[in-house]
Parts: structure tokens; C-alpha cells; sequence
């Protein structure tokens, strides 16, 4: 098979899997949120801080080491999980111990201290499957990632709905993620074809130590970065607040995380095979960073635009205070996604280190905006700070990448600028046609009759989405952008042969 057939099925396959995870995350967690309060959730939102940085620690950068080697062992894999296997007991053991200094940090909820010793749970379950996710992953059969992912978030789903409705309150959320871990990493086990063997390399540790060391450490900073604000509503604020803080994180993240990982286990791997050539590499860099801005951009522009119908339609009015910091966090969402892309450019290289110093600069940054926003006490401040310090991450690092990987910051910035303008002309049809919905819709969005609420919230979306995705495909066709002809061609060449083979 060509590497570019067998990549075109990889992206295939990881799109799949996040379209269907983000379908079933959607459906359940609209359910759930129709049905627990933002104060359940911010206890659960607690929880999932260190359940975060455990999943750091359990993996310690070897994953993405070994995704790195040309040509890993079994002695390779078996290595790299026993270590998870051990290091995963060890941290549950001491967080276990630690359980009612967490339920004190955060406002003495006593709940806390029986739910984490259930949660964190999920690390040590998931850490088994670490290599198992990793083998495929490295051989570009992401299928069964895939089922998985989709048989695990139905089974958990549907338990959680269940419990919530019979009152299990923030439990429900507890045995969503630990039925997840489990159904998930069964699945992989016993479809893997794969066993450990009884052998623990030295040589495996010392091999893979620099870039796994580093890769850690990227990824802790990374992790500190994305929960901070998490720990921070948490225990300076109220365990409400951080509810309604991790309901429109969550649902911003849907798109950024989706589009994320899909390049992410699809890119690594296939820039890792043209490390050694400048060009072919070089070449797969633009292709990949426009392909992101081709479908990031329109994505977040478009949850940020239909923001308020989206929330009104989906869960009332219980969830409005969610609404501004969601389109904040959408557009943020934007820069993450990108500043993960330049940290995958220096990955596939090897960059060890300069990878290290993004994840430090945009910390740092992070911190600087906390120590600005945090005393106004209020959220949207505090968040409005992390959006600024992730765009001036991404210009400083747009510039450190560039030189990093030999190329010109202009180069690099190309990747964004077209599809950026057209983006901008898909957001303001978008609030064009919600100044103008007062008079075009036959319903009023804010009707006392719910059956009314909901059409003409419905309508407002389907209008927004409709005008906005057009005048992008339009501006996009104008423009004369190759990812529109490639990526409909492909979808399309994709179709027909499916015809012909029935």
C-alpha cells in the first residue's frame, strides 16, 4: 500500500472515530446536562485536574517515544508497559492517600473524598492500554481504535443516563469514565493480538529516555496549562462556577480537540518516515498546516457565531452563563490547535527540546495572564487572559518552529492568512443573520411558549450554519484554494468506487 493511500485510510479512520466519539460525547453530555446541576459537574470537573496530570505521569512521553522509533520490539513495547502498569499503581496508591486534602482544597466538599477513589481508577485502566493504542497507532490501523472508542462511550453513556436519572447525582459522571476505561481497553486486548513478554531493557529506558523525557515534560506543562484555570475556578471561585466553566470548555474542545487529533495520529507518524528529507519534509509541513486551517478555522468560527442558539436549543436558558466564555474558549481554541501542530513538526524531528521550550513559554505566558485577570474575580476576565496568552504563544512560536525546521516565519504564516479572510467574511454573514432574525423569523427566539423557543432557535442555526459554510465554500472557490478541489475530489473518488465495488 502507498503512504499516501495509507494515510488517506488513517485520516479516514481517525475521523471516523472522533466524529462518532464527538456524536456520542454530544448526545449523552446534552442528556446529562439537562439533568445534574453545574455543581455536580464542577465536583467531577475537580476530579478530572488530577486525573490530568496521573495520565501524564502513567505515560511519561514513552508513548510518543516509541510512536517516534522506525522500527520498535516487542522487548520495545514490553518495556515501555510494564513501567506504565507499575508507575500508574504508584501514583492511585498516593492520590488515594490523598484523597481529603483534595475534598479540603476545594471548599471542604467531603463528596470528593469517596468519588476520587473511584476516578482515578480510570488512569490505571487506561494506562494498560497504552501500547496496545500505540502498536496500532504506529502501524496506521486506527480501525479498532475506532470501535472501540464508539462500543466503550455507548455502554458508558447509556449507564451514566441511567444513574442520573435515578438520582446518582455526580456519581453518574464517576462511572461514565470508569465503564469508558474499561469497555475501551477490554475491546483493545482482546482484538490486539498482542501480549507482553516477561522482560523489562534497560537498553529499551536509556533508548527512548531523551525524546520520552522531553515529550513528558512538553506534555506536563501542556497539561498544567490546560487545567490551571480549572484548579484556579476551583478553588478561588465556587465549585458552581467550575461547572459552568467545564460545560463550555468541554463543548469548545469538541471541535479543537476533534480536528487535533485526528492530524496528530495521522501527521506524526507518516512526518516521522520523511524526517530525513528537508523537502519531503517541508513539502508534507504545508500540507498539513493548510489542510488544519482549511477545517479548523470554519469549524471555530462557526461554534463561536451560533454560540447562543446552539446552547438555547440544546438546553434552555440553564446553561447561559456558559455561553460568552464558550465562544471565547472557541476562539482560543483556534491557537491550541495550532501550537499543537508546530509541536508536532518539532516532535517528528526530534526537537526534544525546543518542544520543552514552547510548552515553558506558553506557561509562562498562561501564568502572566492568571496573575492580571485573576483578582477582578471575574471568569470571562480570566478567560478573555488565557485567549490572549495563547495568540501570543502562537506568534512567538510561530517564529521559534519556523527556524527550528529551517523554513521562514513567512512560510509557516501562509498557512493561515487565506483561510482566515474567508473565515471572516463566513462570521460576519453569521451575525448579519442574527441581526437580522428578528425580522426574517416567523418565531421569536424568545418566546414564553417552548415549542416556539425551540423552532426559532433551531431555524437561527440552520440559517447561520447554512449562509456561513456557503460564503466560506464560496470565498474558498474564489480564492482558488487547492484543499477544496483535493479534499471533495478525494471524498468523491471515495464514493464512486464504493458504487462501483456494490
Amino acid at each position: 500500500m502507498s503512504l499516501k493511500l495509507q494515510t488517506a485510510r488513517t485520516i479516514k479512520w481517525n475521523a471516523i472515530d472522533r466524529v462518532a466519539t464527538q456524536l456520542l460525547y454530544a448526545v449523552v453530555g446534552v442528556v446529562l446536562a439537562n439533568i445534574l446541576s453545574p455543581a455536580e459537574f464542577g465536583l467531577v470537573g475537580v476530579l478530572l485536574i488530577f486525573q490530568a496530570f496521573a495520565t501524564i505521569l502513567v505515560d511519561s512521553g514513552f508513548g510518543a517515544a516509541l510512536l517516534r522509533e522506525k522500527e520498535p520490539t516487542q522487548e520495545d513495547y514490553s518495556t515501555v508497559f510494564w513501567f506504565n502498569l507499575l508507575v500508574s499503581c504508584l501514583i492511585y496508591a498516593v492520590l488515594f492517600a490523598a484523597s481529603p486534602l483534595i475534598a479540603r482544597i476545594f471548599h471542604g466538599e467531603e463528596a470528593l473524598i469517596g468519588m476520587s477513589k473511584v476516578m482515578f481508577l480510570t488512569f490505571v485502566i487506561n494506562g494498560i492500554s497504552i501500547v496496545q493504542v500505540n502498536r496500532l497507532m504506529k502501524r496506521m490501523e486506527v480501525k479498532m481504535i475506532a470501535v472501540a472508542n464508539t462500543i466503550g462511550l455507548t455502554v458508558s453513556g447509556a449507564v451514566a443516563i441511567w444513574l442520573a436519572l435515578r438520582g446518582a447525582g455526580a456519581w453518574a459522571l464517576v462511572w461514565q469514565n470508569i465503564i469508558l476505561a474499561t469497555v475501551k481497553t477490554a475491546i483493545l486486548w482482546a482484538t490486539g493480538h498482542w501480549l507482553p513478554s516477561m522482560s523489562f531493557s534497560r537498553a529499551t529506558m536509556r533508548k527512548i529516555r531523551a525524546v520520552g523525557m522531553s515529550v513528558f515534560s512538553s506534555s506536563l506543562l501542556n497539561t498544567i496549562s490546560l487545567n490551571i484555570y480549572n484548579f484556579v475556578i476551583g478553588a478561588f471561585y465556587t465549585i458552581t462556577s467550575l461547572g459552568i466553566y467545564t460545560q463550555a470548555d468541554k463543548w469548545a474542545k469538541m471541535g479543537s480537540a476533534s480536528v487535533s487529533q485526528i492530524l496528530t495520529s495521522s501527521f506524526v507518524p507518516l512526518l516521522s518516515k520523511v524526517q530525513d528529507s528537508r523537502t519531503d519534509f517541508l513539502r508534507y509541513v504545508d500540507k498539513t498546516g493548510r489542510f488544519t486551517n482549511f477545517i479548523l478555522l470554519p469549524l471555530m468560527t462557526l461554534c463561536a457565531v451560533c454560540a447562543a442558539p446552539l446552547f438555547h436549543l440544546l438546553f434552555g436558558d440553564k446553561w447561559d452563563a456558559a455561553i460568552p466564555l464558550f465562544q471565547i474558549l472557541s476562539v482560543r481554541g483556534v491557537f491550541v490547535v495550532l501550537i499543537s501542530l508546530y509541536g508536532n513538526y518539532l516532535l517528528a524531528l526530534g526537537k526534544a527540546r525546543m518542544l520543552f521550550v514552547s510548552e515553558a513559554v506558553k506557561d509562562g505566558l498562561i501564568f502572566v495572564a492568571i496573575l492580571a485577570t485573576v483578582f477582578l474575580r471575574d471568569i470571562t476576565w480570566l478567560i478573555v487572559g488565557q485567549l490572549a496568552a495563547s495568540v501570543a504563544t502562537w506568534l512567538i512560536l510561530l517564529v521559534l518552529t519556523a527556524r527550528s525546521i529551517s523554513t521562514t516565519t513567512r512560510r509557516l504564516a501562509s498557512h493561515i492568512f487565506p483561510f482566515l479572510v474567508a473565515s471572516l467574511a463566513m462570521a460576519a454573514v453569521g451575525l448579519l443573520i442574527v441581526y437580522l432574525a428578528p425580522h426574517i423569523l416567523p418565531l421569536s427566539l424568545t418566546a414564553s411558549d417552548a415549542t416556539s423557543r425551540i423552532v426559532g432557535n433551531a431555524l437561527l442555526l440552520i440559517l447561520q450554519s447554512a449562509g456561513g459554510i456557503g460564503v466560506y465554500l464560496l470565498m474558498a472557490s474564489i480564492m482558488r484554494l487547492p484543499e477544496l478541489p483535493e479534499s471533495t475530489g478525494y471524498l468523491l473518488g471515495r464514493f464512486r468506487r464504493r458504487r462501483g465495488d456494490a
